[in-house]
């Protein structure tokens, strides 16, 4: 276990390397320059030095990579140029916003999938099979955003149960409160979790039929548990790995959703924050950014591998 574990954070800590040597690069090889393009093309070269200098643009490119390393491992992500403000303060700011966004969809996305696809395969070619095929086809073609739309055209407009936009905080200082901060989320997060509920749902139903052929399930079934018993306590787990895999990079999908989703609810969260950066060319803050959304993708499926071997012992054997 601990040789499998030790293989895989070496490949967390090299992927995440290489990463931040792309992201990194990416910008910093932007034609332009990109003083420039942060002040526009009327600025002054007294101005275009003074901000170079500002922000190290005239030292040496590794040298500024490695300082900006060194940032990264300390939590100094730099000075927003637009904000004039620490980027840890801003990025700290808004993941109170997208990092229960995220999780609450991704709770809705587990249990709507998981219901859908055992039901699905449990009556498979038969009418409950077929419906749930025929819904989660729909829910792929869905997209998001639109799906967010609609969501607040029904249940913000015509019914007012949930408001449209916003965020009413998570205190009473706020001017909201744990409740009033869910119903914000609500619909962001169902717009959210419904398409990638519908791509689960028909990864776990394959899943679960393969595992439904196994001689292990027909012992069991011989022994006198009963179907629901067979498909939850047995067919289930054994088809948890493969689901797994699909779960980490939905995950992924939702932290990268959120740009769109937040800016058709108003949400001040990582993802309104990303598209203002760009909007106000505000190269450092992009940057951070985009970093750590590479780092959470990473982060993610270096959690799903280690999850492999809890689910699935043959993988600790083989030390894999």
């Amino acid at each position: 276990m601990a040789l499998f574990l030790l293989k895989r954070f070496a490949s967390f800590v090299l992927t995440l390397a290489v990463a931040s040597a792309l992201v990194f690069a990416a910008l910093a090889l932007l034609p332009g320059n990109v003083a420039q393009v942060m002040l526009g093309e009327s600025a002054t070269p007294e101005a275009l030095a003074a901000l170079e200098h500002q922000l190290g643009l005239d030292r040496p490119a590794p040298l500024r990579y490695l300082d900006w390393l060194r940032g990264l491992a300390t939590f100094d992500l730099g000075t927003s140029h637009a904000y004039d403000a620490p980027i840890a303060e801003l990025v700290a700011e808004r993941l109170v916003v997208t990092v229960p966004l995220a999780l609450l969809a991704m709770a809705l996305t587990v249990v709507l999938a998981l219901a859908a696809g055992v039901y699905a395969a449990s009556r498979h070619n038969r009418a409950g099979d077929l419906a749930v095929m025929a819904l989660s086809q729909l829910g792929i073609a869905l997209p998001s955003f639109w799906f967010g739309i609609l969501l607040v055209m029904v249940f913000a407009v015509a019914l007012p149960w949930f408001p449209s936009g916003g965020f009413a905080g998570w205190t009473e200082d706020e001017g909201g409160g744990a409740w009033e901060a869910l119903r914000s989320l609500a619909l962001p997060a169902v717009a959210l979790a419904v398409v990638q509920a519908a791509i689960l749902a028909r990864f776990t139903r394959s899943a679960v039929l393969d595992v439904l052929r196994e001689d292990f399930v027909r012992t069991a079934r011989a022994k006198g548990l009963t179907r629901r018993a067979v498909l939850w306590g047995h067919v289930l787990r054994n088809a948890m790995v493969p689901v797994l895999t699909v779960m980490g990079l939905q995950f992924a999908n939702l932290v990268t959703g959120t740009v769109v989703i937040e800016n058709v609810f108003s949400l001040p969260g990582l993802g309104r924050l990303v598209f203002q950066a760009i909007g106000n060319r505000d190269l450092p803050l992009v940057q951070a950014l985009v970093m750590l959304i590479v780092a959470t993708v990473v982060t993610i499926n270096f959690v799903v591998d280690v999850l492999y071997a809890v689910i699935d012992p043959r993988l600790k054997a083989a030390g894999r």
